[in-house]
């Protein structure tokens, strides 16, 4: 595996960011994580999703208004993007697994939709996984961004169609042209959420909602693990808990914002993949399992992820 470039990892932006929900540089904020970047570890594969975990992680603080954990001195935003840009990609099988987990957990949003089921959009659709269960679901059209070209390259062939390569930017969608919005494991990823999730606001069309799917800090997993939790990542401009998933949608103007944990279901080889222990005896381990009977089992576990959602009403601009 390659390295990528050193400033994709140094902070360059002078000053501290405040944090990204309150805005606020009057508010206290606390200790979190220190940094944890090793430079010469860092390969194609840091910004690669569903990786190995590699344990390191910005200097991060915590809001003591929202409960926000953030990157108080992050990288450069053009950096970030060269650096999901040229990411590895091999989790294709689990981002199936994972889009049915996701298809299971966001039904009663869809049910709420009561029939607006024209046109989806899916910020950091990777293979497109998800886009598929929406499509079978009964959206009429869905369209997806995607910044990796080696995800993108990964989707099957009858999915590629449905996917814009880059960062998403607001300006290049229609106002109100969307019944459904999602944004699964992408809003610790960019600098400014509160941007992202405003611009989805404008995108809806009254009646629809947001989803987003996140870690939370505050999950007995992650408590548990400390710093090695497979969240303690270079990747993660900020981290939430259910209170600051919360408040990130309330604070741009959804209505009626829903929180819940869910449980995602993959095979043994996979959360072995997670497990905090020796890399050697790690990998001898899904060598072992992997391709097996046992393997083909999908195990669901709640791990602390978390989905949350918002609706706009009418008269929202």
């Amino acid at each position: 595996m390659t390295n990528i470039a050193a400033p994709s990892v140094e902070p360059v932006i002078p000053g501290s960011r405040p944090c990204p929900i309150c805005r606020d540089d009057a508010v206290a904020v606390a200790p979190f994580l220190a940094d944890s970047v090793r430079v010469n570890s860092v390969t194609g594969s840091s910004f690669a999703s569903r990786k190995s975990p590699e344990y390191m992680s910005h200097a991060m603080q915590r809001c003591t208004r929202c409960d926000l954990v953030f990157v108080d001195r992050p990288p450069n935003q053009n950096d970030l993007a060269l650096s999901y840009h040229a990411a590895d990609y091999d989790s294709a099988e689990e981002a199936e697994h994972a889009a049915d987990s996701y298809a299971e957990a966001i039904r009663p949003v869809l049910a709420r939709l009561d029939g607006r089921m024209d046109a989806a959009l899916e910020i950091g659709t990777g293979t497109a996984a998800f886009l598929a269960r929406l499509h079978d679901a009964g959206f009429r059209k869905v369209v997806g961004v995607e910044p990796s070209i080696a995800a993108i390259n990964a989707a099957r062939p009858e999915r590629r169609d449905w996917i814009r390569e880059g960062i998403f930017e607001e300006a290049d969608f229609a106002p109100e042209s969307f019944d459904l919005i999602t944004c699964f494991m992408t809003l610790e990823h960019v600098l400014e959420p509160g941007d992202l999730v405003a611009s989805a606001l404008r995108l809806l069309r009254p009646g629809g909602a947001f989803v987003g799917v996140t870690h939370d800090y505050r999950g007995w997993v992650n408590r548990l693990l400390g710093t090695r939790s497979p969240i303690v990542d270079i990747e993660h401009m900020q981290l939430f808990s259910a209170a600051s998933a919360g408040a990130l949608l309330t604070t741009r103007g959804f209505e009626d914002v829903g929180v819940r944990g869910f449980a995602n279901a993959y095979r043994p080889s996979y959360w072995m993949r997670l497990l905090p222990i020796h890399e050697g005896v790690k990998r001898a381990a899904i060598r072992t399992i992997k391709g097996g009977p046992l393997d083909a089992l999908r195990l669901p576990f709640n791990v602390g992820n978390t989905m949350s959602w918002g609706f706009k009403t009418q008269g929202v601009v």
